[in-house]
């Protein structure tokens, strides 16, 4: 028998061993709430008291031409609804202070339920969600309707992220609005968006069981994979572990596609491929989150492949944990996520100076991609070389979620989010600099100590909740250096 069969059957023993052994998370959820219909109606209300009078509409997500990854409703639309059906829309008409919602849904033919399950009928629908139920073939009309009477009209883009929403110029809502414009001339559809961004910011009691409930099985499935990661093991297997813990706890599956990554990988900050061996002396950075009823987790995890840490893993791991650390204690309602921010960095320019990784905490070079040094000084530090992001954000129905701190400024009570320092050190990066005066002088007191630390990627993120007196962190899986190695010494062979 190989050397290699011999230790993929280990590792399988050693998965089912950490599946079945690896903690449930119903302590730390506490008690999941689902939101209920009133709170669905609440939130059509908080919208159309910030619209004034006029009409608001919006699209779900359209039914998946292929079923390989299922049907995931649009987050928007989700939080107003609930629905979570494909091919639906939805009209809000407000008079300034409460809303009257229609939510249209696609014809659902017979035979198709025999293939795609049993439909609830308009009747049924309306009494369960509290909204008016039409075809959709009707929307166009009732909206049309809306534009002769003079209604004011909003539209809630129809963008599963809000990192693409300036973008949007191909969704069904894009194309629907260029229509209803060309067909009535001067009309200008207003932006609904923003408002409901806004209003996701704040996580209800509801939403925040939810979160929670997403987090505790996110926090499982880390100690599940720590406890069958060794040399040997490669990084899909570490990936199968995760994503089968999600599921067997429970949870709808993925906030994103996991990332683990070993060896130069762990530097790699959305390394996808997932098919490396790990080896001795390396750390695995394993990014993953899964989600519950729409609501998403997000926490990593760096931990030594051979069980405990190396000198050069051991001191990058803890810089970046102290980092992670300040910037926690800066977190209050009110406060500055510009403070955290700063925190972190700072920590984190100091002890690379200490490690001998750059030349001062204020030290500049000449980047390899173009920056403005003067409006952006931070930039332009050498320490900037390593620290590849930002330090975190927002979280709930998308993995990167509306937080009063992205929007303000400050953090607010009831904002849920991640603060996730990293540092990547690759010393082929050194080679890749512009040939100036100020980077040869950086190579020669650095390139020495930078081949010493390479390959050594380490991002410890978390999840947290602003409180009424400051901050909590929900997430608990091991993160202390010592605690991490415990359960990496809990592994067989």
């Amino acid at each position: 028998m190989s050397v290699s069969l011999v230790r993929r059957l280990l590792a399988v023993s050693w998965i089912f061993g950490s599946l079945f052994c690896a903690p449930t998370p119903t302590a730390a959820q506490g008690r999941i709430v689902p939101v209920p219909p009133a709170e669905y109606a609440e939130r059509r209300d908080s919208l159309a008291a910030r619209i004034g009078p006029g009409a608001v509409f919006a699209f779900g997500a359209v039914e998946p031409i292929l079923s390989k990854h299922g049907f995931d409703q649009l987050p928007s639309f989700q939080y107003l609804t609930g629905f979570m059906e494909p091919d639906a829309a939805l009209l809000l008409e407000s008079d300034g202070t409460r809303a009257r919602t229609t939510l249209f849904t696609a014809p659902y033919p017979i035979r198709k339920q025999f293939y795609e399950g049993f439909a609830e009928d308009h009747g049924a629908l309306a009494r369960r969600t509290g909204m008016r139920v039409r075809d959709l073939s009707e929307f166009r009309a009732a909206v049309d309707s809306l534009v002769a009477a003079g209604v004011a009209l909003h539209e809630v883009r129809d963008v599963r992220s809000n990192d693409v929403v300036r973008r949007d110029t191909l969704t069904r809502g894009a194309v629907f609005v260029a229509d209803l414009e060309s067909r009535h001339p001067g009309l200008a559809v207003g932006d609904a968006y923003r408002a409901v961004w806004q209003l996701r910011a704040r996580k209800s009691g509801a939403e925040a069981s939810l979160v929670r409930a997403a987090i505790a099985v996110t926090d499982s499935a880390h100690v599940a994979a720590m406890r069958m990661i060794r040399p040997g093991v490669h990084e899909y297997e570490v990936q199968s572990v995760i994503e089968s813990t999600f599921r067997r706890l429970g949870a709808d599956g993925l906030s994103f596609g996991s990332i683990v990554g070993s060896g130069k990988n762990s530097t790699i900050l959305h390394y996808r491929a997932g098919d490396r061996e790990m080896r001795d002396g390396e750390v695995v950075v394993m990014d993953i989150g899964a989600q519950w009823d729409g609501y998403d987790a997000d926490i990593t995890r760096t931990v030594p492949v051979s069980g405990r840490f190396s000198a050069e893993s051991r001191a990058i791991y803890e810089l970046v944990l102290a980092a992670q650390k300040a910037a926690e204690a800066t977190v209050a309602p009110g406060r500055s996520s510009s403070e955290a921010t700063a925190a972190a960095v700072r920590v984190r320019l100091e002890g690379l100076a200490r490690l001998g990784l750059i030349e001062h905490p204020d030290s500049t070079y000449d980047p390899l991609w173009e920056a403005d040094c003067v409006r952006s000084p931070g930039s332009c530090l050498q320490g900037s070389l390593f620290m590849i992001h930002g330090i975190g954000h927002g979280i709930g129905l998308e993995v990167h979620d509306a937080a009063a701190y992205g929007i303000a400024g400050r953090y607010a009570e009831g904002d849920h989010f991640t603060i996730e320092p990293g540092l990547y050190i690759n010393a082929d990066a050194l080679a890749m600099l512009p040939d100036t005066p100020k980077n040869r002088r950086f190579l020669r007191a650095v390139q020495d100590t930078a081949r010493r630390y390479h390959g050594i990627g380490v991002r410890i993120e978390d999840d947290y909740e602003v409180t009424a007196t400051g901050v909590k962190r929900l997430s608990t899986a091991p993160r202390e250096v010592g605690e991490i190695e415990a359960v990496l010494s809990e592994r067989g062979y």
